[in-house]
């Protein structure tokens, strides 16, 4: 394995954090661009309204849509984490690697760290690419991923949560901007494909990036017993989301077992300490989150928005 540490900055600001910020801000988006993330301890943030500040001196605030689960929205690019069950890790992911326009910058500031476990482990995906087998990178490339997901008021984020707005019209206007085609079902709830790239090149190093959400979002990944829940409650077809190869081929557990076994050998963490900042380069670095236990406060910010156009996609964007 890999080195567990991701890069560290150790800084003294604690008197000040929001001037050290922009005082040193082409210093720190430098090293992200270099390392793909930066861990920044010693900047003692301590509130919503200082990390506010500090994310908007960093990047471009970027409002969240298709979100697959809910958060607390502070200000414009600025959330709570996810509202996952702390017993359930989430896989490896980009944010929003599913919409057409996703954050190239994520932040991540910890206000209260976890008494166990808790990280925010990060994985280079132009490694991962290449240690992935060479033939099921090629089949992703040719044929892209299909997103599958079905939105309801009872599991994971409502329509409205996702799309801003729950009116039927206003959803419909956004699916066919965004190329995801939806369907209405007898009960109110939707259900929407959308087919991406699996693999792009990075904007600005022209590095080739294993760029999905893939393994993270399939059925297969999804606790055993929560699946078999929501299959009896819902369906086979009902899940929240799930994922297929592009053509809409199944993907197997066998898949998902090698994608996340490639993730685990190539995983970088260090433990959440209060007052913590995080850059993380959304394209060339994948984020997870452990389990964990006792209260965990980490907020989120989403930045300068990038277009999949501008990322050399592999395949023709499309609903299905």
């Amino acid at each position: 394995m890999r080195s567990v540490k991701p890069p560290l900055l150790r800084v003294d600001a604690s008197a000040d954090a929001r001037r050290w910020v922009a005082e040193h801000r082409d210093e720190l988006r430098a090293a992200v661009v270099e390392h793909g993330a930066l861990l920044v301890r010693g900047l003692g943030l301590r509130d919503v309204e200082e990390v506010g500040v500090v994310f908007g001196q960093l990047g471009r605030p970027m409002i969240e849509r298709e979100a697959f689960a809910t958060r607390q929205r502070y200000a414009d690019g600025l959330y709570s984490s996810s509202k996952w069950p702390p017993s359930q890790p989430m896989c490896m992911h980009h944010e929003l690697s599913y919409a057409l326009e996703s954050p190239s910058l994520m932040l991540f500031a910890c206000l209260t760290a976890p008494t166990e476990e808790g990280a925010t482990p990060l994985a280079d995906e132009t490694v991962i690419g290449r240690a992935l087998p060479a033939d099921l990178v090629d089949r992703f490339e040719r044929l892209g991923w299909l997103l599958v997901r079905n939105y309801n008021d009872e599991i994971g984020a409502s329509i409205a949560e996702a799309f801003g707005s729950g009116e039927r019209q206003a959803v419909e206007s956004y699916c066919r901007a965004q190329a995801i085609r939806f369907e209405w079902q007898p009960d109110g709830a939707l259900r929407t494909w959308q087919r991406r790239s699996a693999v792009v090149r990075h904007p600005r190093t022209g590095q080739r990036c294993w760029f999905n959400q893939i393994a993270f979002l399939n059925e297969w990944t999804i606790d055993p017993e929560v699946r078999e829940y929501l299959v009896d409650v819902y369906g086979e077809d009902g899940l929240p989301f799930n994922t297929r190869f592009g053509n809409g081929d199944p993907i197997g557990p066998d898949i998902v077992q090698t994608i996340n076994e490639v993730y685990t050998a190539h995983t970088v963490r260090d433990a959440w300490q209060s007052g913590d900042l995080m850059l993380v380069d959304n394209i060339r670095t994948a984020h997870a989150r452990e389990r964990f236990e006792g209260p965990r406060e980490v907020l989120v910010g989403m930045a300068d928005a990038l277009n999949v156009a501008d990322c050399s996609p592999t395949i023709e964007v499309a609903g299905d």
